[in-house]
């Protein structure tokens, strides 16, 4: 798995804290890491990016963004409004290449979405998950919903033959309510893929030598951690 590709059910599940998790977890196992942020929205030239983030907590990863635009929009809109050339698929299969030469993962986290648009044309990180034949790590919401976009992006997944690697809760709950404890059973029963890992909410606050030392148990073993998906279901299904 030289390349993973990671996206969320949608904006603000937590993807960027699991991006850094998995790279975390990954070099304490001994791997080399890049994470590459394939459009960064929402951010001004002198702002720590998604990439940057992920650098900052997981520890000595190396950093790569192909494009930022300083609007909050999607990347297709974010470049049309400032004017920019915006990231195309191919040039995100590209730049995980290079970086897989020198590294032994690489992360590419998208923006979004699986189907948020990068170009005009209508690109999309599935479009450069199936251009690199990688892996894709979806990060969906714990509670009400979850279920119906777990479920939309997995079907979206097989539909274009690219391996769903598995499910991670980007956000836990302290004090989970009865949807979210039911989403543990329910989650891998939709994607039809396992469920690997849940971080707990407000990771990203930790202090990074906390949150690199706390990363594995928040993880599965695929995921280079320690995290038991039969223990924590059977802990926190109702």
């Amino acid at each position: 798995m030289p390349i993973l590709v990671i996206t969320g059910t949608g904006t603000e599940v937590g993807k960027t804290v699991t991006t850094a998790a998995v790279a975390a977890t990954a070099l304490g196992a001994g791997r080399s890491v890049a994470a590459l942020k394939a459009a960064q929205t929402g951010v001004r030239p002198d702002e720590c990016g998604d990439a940057e983030e992920t650098a900052r907590l997981a520890g000595a990863v190396t950093t790569a963004e192909l494009a930022r635009y300083p609007d909050p929009l999607a990347p297709a809109t974010a470049a049309r409004r400032a004017g920019l050339p915006p990231v195309r698929p191919q040039e995100i299969a590209e730049a995980a290449a290079k970086l897989a030469t020198e590294h032994d993962l690489v992360l590419v986290e998208g923006a979004g979405g699986l189907l948020v648009r990068f170009d005009e044309t209508g690109g999309t990180l599935a479009d450069a998950a199936e251009l690199m034949a990688a892996p894709v790590l979806v990060v969906a919401s714990a509670g009400l919903g979850t279920l119906n976009t777990t479920e939309l992006t997995a079907r979206e997944l097989r539909s274009r033959r690219v391996d769903l690697l598995g499910v991670v809760i980007g956000s836990w709950p302290t004090a989970p309510d009865l949807a979210s404890r039911c989403n543990v059973a329910d989650l891998p029963e939709v994607a039809g893929a396992p469920l690997l890992g849940a971080v707990p909410a407000g990771a990203g606050a930790l202090a990074p030598a906390d949150f690199r030392a706390a990363a594995p148990g928040w993880l599965a073993p695929r995921l280079f951690g320690t995290w038991d998906a039969e223990g924590f279901r059977g802990r926190e299904t109702p």
